[in-house]
């Protein structure tokens, strides 16, 4: 008796909140951060689940990431510079929907989200296609991994963005 009414509880939660719980239509990106994080008009910092692009200023991560893929930093940095101005002509001063996965927030306070274009693209997706970043799985954020996963593999094939050859 109990869990079926501790289930009935949270279904009733769940639909007597708003869209804006799961979703929030026509914000608009005021300021590209970096390739995978962006600042509201309101803000709001929003973290792109899914996505990791290249560091392009000196940081732990940056050091981290060119231990691990053996890279030089100075071409981390231009690949993260790249990742930016991707995203920045593909977000910066539009407006967008936001689609939240299980989790609403990261552990520096950023909203974590899919970010979909007015037009349907989802910009995480697109960043990914276009070879401006590679999967980052934070679990339980998982929503999109397949489909992520199959358009890294599709980039990397292409050599697209990062994974172009080349200097």
């Amino acid at each position: 008796m109990h869990r079926k009414f501790m289930f009935l509880c949270i279904i009733a939660l769940v639909l007597s909140c708003p869209a804006s719980a799961f979703c929030s239509e026509g914000v608009l990106v005021k300021r590209v951060v970096d390739g995978d994080t962006v600042v509201l008009s309101d803000g709001e910092r929003v973290r792109l689940i899914g996505i990791d692009t290249p560091e392009m200023h000196e940081s732990n991560k940056l050091y981290r990431d060119a231990r691990r893929t053996r890279r030089d930093v100075e071409a981390i940095k231009r690949s993260g510079k790249e990742s930016y101005l991707f995203t920045k002509g593909l977000l910066e001063g539009k407006r967008v929907r936001l689609e939240f996965d299980v989790e609403r927030r990261d552990r520096y306070g950023r909203l974590l989200a899919y970010v979909f274009l007015e037009d349907g693209t989802m910009a995480n997706a697109r960043i990914i296609e276009e070879g401006f970043a590679q999967v980052y799985t934070f679990p339980p954020n998982v929503k999109y991994t397949d489909e992520l996963l199959r358009l890294e593999r599709q980039a990397r094939q292409r050599g697209r963005g990062l994974w172009k050859e080349g200097p």
